[in-house]
């Protein structure tokens, strides 16, 4: 329906100015270069972003993780040969050998990354504020 109403429309400006056939063109083109940019950046960069972020995920696979499968198997990392992955799934010990591509996510990391302390915030403005009030009190105080 809207490439129906964009057909119409530029069929339209071409009838009106015949003489001006450059003018059609070169808003085409601009659109073209519009919707191109709009697939690259709200559907190919963050896909691409994902993408890099999972396999990150499953390069730190570790011995003893536990994870959970696409098909949605839950269990612990037993073993880790190129790119299969054993997994135990319950307390009877079953073992299940998948690939490394079907690991969806770590649930329980052996080693959990260890948070850097930040630094502290830039004091705020309402945070001066008081500071000066406090000051002004301390050296009223001293007086």
């Amino acid at each position: 329906m809207i490439f129906d109403n964009i057909l119409a429309l530029t069929l339209a400006e071409t009838a009106a100015a015949p003489g001006m056939t450059g003018y059609g063109s070169w808003t085409t083109l601009i659109m073209l270069a519009i919707v191109a940019a709009v697939f690259y950046f709200f559907l190919y960069r963050p896909q691409k972003k994902q993408e890099a972020e999972t396999n990150k995920m499953r390069n730190s696979l570790e011995v003893g993780d536990e994870v959970t499968t696409v098909g949605g198997i839950i269990g612990a990392v037993v073993s880790i040969k190129g790119e299969t992955v054993t997994i135990e799934t319950s307390a009877d010990r079953t073992k299940i050998r998948v690939l490394r591509d079907s690991i969806r996510s770590i649930d329980v990391p052996i080693n959990p990354k260890k948070e850097e302390p930040k630094a502290p915030a830039k004091l705020k403005k309402a945070d001066k504020a008081d500071k000066i009030e406090e000051t002004k009190k301390s050296d009223d105080a001293k007086k």
